[in-house]
């Protein structure tokens, strides 16, 4: 197996390794140690069923439901990501961690490329401890106490579903999730502190006001994805790209308008944020 970085920031290729083929512990255990590393890591040629993408999961964590679009016939836990030619809106096309309005939100998620475009459908991921280091001792103390609030109704990103809920919703399609995290998580395995608000799904902070939660987030959402801190992933077909939800952040970018573009996604069972 080797590992090669891809940018300064965050990101690493995972080569050598063949998940058509049963994976070792030691493997396994090898990949959850990168994807720690480097908060997201992409591993290509692989072509591979959907029982041996569900495997691979299941020797990563523990695939959970995702909450509006249902699963594929046989595998509820695989949910197809796809903007088609004639749709203009894309999955999730904006900056966020995945479903943070969940009183669990997922420890990670698993994209596996099935049709890519011709160009374009690159997808960025930001890393939330470098955003989170990168603040002033002050500011770090200002948000130490601080509690967001996130909801699954926040309008730029739920209009990104509007597609797939129509062909693909699940039977809660339509309800409001709303869930309280710590805007700034330690992160159980590495012990390292992140950013932990988003544009797509935090609303607001508990106990203050609109006017007063604004600026402070309008700050936050900016700062969290500045260039230094991302990379960007350009798809190949049978590529996988697994990331590490509760320290970073990802954005499909939506520049492939007439192309199609298909994916399989998983999503893992996370713990409440502290």
């Amino acid at each position: 197996m080797q590992i090669k970085k891809i940018a300064g920031a965050l990101g690493a290729e995972v080569s050598g390794v063949d998940l058509t083929q049963p994976l070792p512990d030691e493997e396994a255990r090898r990949i959850h140690g990168a994807l720690l590393d480097h908060q997201v890591i992409f591993l290509r040629n692989q072509k591979l069923t959907l029982q041996q993408f569900l495997a691979f999961a299941n020797a990563m964590g523990q695939p959970v439901d995702y909450p509006f679009v249902k699963g594929l016939p046989g595998f509820p836990q695989i949910i197809e990501v796809k903007k088609l030619e004639h749709e203009t809106s894309n999955f999730g096309g904006i900056w966020h961690s995945d479903t943070t309005y969940l009183e669990e939100p997922p420890m990670g998620s698993m994209l596996l490329s099935r049709e890519i475009p011709p160009y374009g459908g690159d997808t960025m991921f930001a890393n939330q401890y470098m955003a989170y280091d990168a603040l002033s001792p002050t500011m770090k103390d200002l948000l130490a106490p601080l509690v967001g609030i996130s909801s699954s109704a926040k309008a730029d990103v739920s209009r990104t579903r509007e597609d797939r809920i129509k062909t693909d919703g699940a039977g809660d399609a339509s309800q409001q999730h709303l869930a309280e995290h710590p805007v700034v998580r330690t992160h159980p395995e590495t012990g390292r502190k992140a950013l932990y608000v988003n544009i797509a799904h935090t609303a607001g902070i508990k106990g203050l006001t609109d006017d007063e939660s604004e600026p402070l987030l309008k700050f936050l959402f900016q700062h969290q994805v500045k260039p230094e801190f991302t990379c960007r992933f350009s798809w190949e077909p049978d590529t996988i790209a697994f990331w590490d939800n509760r320290c970073t952040q990802h954005n499909p970018v939506n520049d492939y308008h007439g192309f199609r573009r298909v994916m399989h996604r998983i999503t893992l069972k996370g713990d409440r944020p502290v």
